[in-house]
């Protein structure tokens, strides 16, 4: 899952929040360097990874993004997927509710900046300036999104044919995204609370 996922199951808790759209970034014993709050948001994000990863319905998708992308399906996968968080009625009631989220969790990222490392630190401004979490609702934030990790990713080539299929493939992506976010958020819920009883 991308940023807009991964701080919607973060369930609205500051140091949680911090950790998990940080954990990308933070390799190692580096995760120590953190309060134990940023430390359990770090944990959660890649439980999160690992349990999408794994899933079943999600190689669905990435194997619409495999033929082309190969490795890269993964992480177009993930940009994909906030396409339909953004668009969940059942998360964002309105435009101006997603908005509204977008707004607080920069509002919250820009409390804690003091402990982001690199690269976060350098993005961060960006995502905030051009809302990416809130553009995420929008076709052409899919597309920004995976132009972004074409500059990025070394070997991926051109994002072009990645925002095609994303769009041939919509149906099949949401019907993934219907089954499969329920049980993700339930499954981030449960290990959040085991994470909070250490």
């Amino acid at each position: 899952m991308n940023f807009l996922a991964h701080a919607v199951l973060s369930f609205n808790i500051p140091d949680i929040l911090v950790g998990n759209m940080i954990s990308d970034f933070v390799k190692g014993k580096n995760k120590l360097q953190y309060s134990e709050g940023v430390q359990k948001g770090i944990h959660l994000h890649r439980l999160i990874d690992t349990f999408t990863d794994e899933h079943p319905t999600i190689k669905i998708v990435k194997a619409a993004f495999a033929p082309h992308y190969r490795l890269y399906a993964s992480p177009i996968s993930d940009i994909v997927l906030d396409y339909f968080v953004a668009n969940d009625p059942n998360l964002f009631t309105t435009p101006l509710h997603l908005q509204e989220f977008a707004q607080q969790t920069y509002l919250t990222l820009t409390a804690h900046h003091h402990v982001f490392p690199e690269p976060f630190h350098s993005m961060f401004p960006y995502m905030k300036q051009q809302n990416w979490l809130y553009h995420y609702h929008e076709d052409w934030g899919v597309m920004k999104g995976l132009q972004g990790l074409e500059k990025r990713a070394l070997y991926m080539g051109s994002s072009e044919k990645a925002f095609e299929l994303f769009k041939t493939n919509k149906p099949l992506i949401q019907e993934v995204y219907n089954e499969f976010f329920a049980l993700l958020k339930l499954y981030a819920s449960e290990q959040l609370t085991l994470l909070n009883k250490r």
